[in-house]
């Protein structure tokens, strides 16, 4: 057994191990629900649209967080203006802002003198050069996405179910998709730095889309989701030390196959014959 543990007893990896539990969890409470309600477009766009602040905060020595959150906060405001528009559909509108902000942030990282550095760095991170400080920021982060999810959740389930319902409830589903879209901005800043903004948005769909084919409820497939991305993490970390892949695309590439396994698990279970899944305690027409 001492391939299992012996990577863990390597400080950079521990604190890798850690990081990528805190992002499991954080992408669990926000990936749950651009699931349920098919904002997987926005999630990627979101990812991307972080790159000119991104860009500009490293070209201005700043602080790369900061300039992403900004970014972030932007590219939400941006969306949920344009959504309002009875002549323009929310799809068209994602799609402008992820083309301009994502070519707005190129031309501003092409004027750095490490271009490809730079911008490998954003797309795949570093889960290997997690810091102390960077685990403080994620579980935080975590706190936060957990109250801000805990806050909404009634208002969240109504929105992803039935809008026009939320509506006569009196719940307000513009502000809930607001504060949905803040949980997402949230979950894809505090992470992007630790396995970048492509395999972010891994761990944000896999786990998941992989739970949901199994769970009944929402919390079900949100602590579905964040063991499986623990799966991932921990997997993708050993698989990594001993192979020399890199790190962060190995545990979102686990994540995705863990997805695709539910998946074939899941077709095989509905191919059953209906008259032997009747047979079985707890099953209802």
């Amino acid at each position: 057994m001492e391939w299992l543990f012996t990577p863990f007893g390597v400080s950079f990896v521990e604190r890798a191990l850690w990081g990528g539990l805190l992002v499991s969890g954080i992408c669990a409470l926000a990936g749950t629900w651009v699931v349920l309600r098919g904002m997987a477009f926005l999630g990627d766009a979101m990812s991307h649209g972080m790159l000119p602040g991104v860009a500009a905060a490293s070209l201005l020595n700043g602080s790369l967080f900061v300039g992403a959150v900004l970014s972030a906060v932007a590219m939400a405001a941006g969306v949920t203006a344009l959504s309002r528009s009875p002549r323009l559909s929310q799809d068209t509108g994602i799609g402008l802002l992820f083309v301009g902000m994502l070519a707005l942030g190129v031309i501003l990282v092409s004027h750095s003198q490490s271009f490809a550095v730079d911008l490998t760095a954003f797309l795949f991170g570093d889960v290997l050069a997690v810091r102390p400080r960077d685990l403080a920021v994620l579980a935080a982060a975590l706190v936060a996405a957990a109250v801000l999810s805990a806050v909404g959740h009634r208002s969240f389930v109504a929105l992803a179910f039935d809008p026009r319902k939320a509506r006569t409830l009196g719940m307000r589903p513009r502000l809930a998709h607001a504060l949905l879209l803040c949980l997402l901005t949230l979950a894809i800043t505090a992470s992007f730095h630790v396995v970048g903004t492509l395999l972010v948005f891994g761990l944000l769909i896999a786990p998941p889309a992989a739970v949901v084919l199994w769970a009944r409820s929402v919390p079900a497939v949100m602590a579905g989701a964040a063991l499986l991305g623990a799966v991932s993490t921990v997997t993708g970390l050993l698989v990594s030390w001993h192979l020399g892949t890199a790190a962060g695309a190995t545990i979102a590439a686990t994540a995705v196959a863990l997805f695709f396994l539910s998946a074939l698990g899941a077709g095989l279970r509905d191919r059953r014959p209906r008259a032997s899944r009747r047979k079985e305690p707890g099953y209802s027409s």
